[in-house]
């Protein structure tokens, strides 16, 4: 199904927009320009945690399966 581009994963990556866009301006009051802006960078930074966070694990993994 993948391979054919049949996924529909739409709605799921609008929601996670939305999640974002509700976290940095909750109220609407900012314009949606800024709103867009501010949510980008509340989404990079989401994803650095979440990429540091697998590399302390992986980390931390590989010494516990060395000692």
């Amino acid at each position: 199904m993948h391979a054919q581009g049949r996924t529909n994963t739409e709605p799921a990556r609008a929601a996670l927009s939305r999640r974002f866009e509700d976290e940095v301006d909750p109220d609407r009051v900012l314009t949606a320009e800024e709103r867009g802006r501010r949510a980008a960078h509340a989404r990079k930074a989401h994803m650095l945690r979440m990429t540091a966070a697998a590399t302390e694990a992986r980390r931390r993994r590989a010494e516990s399966n060395a000692s």
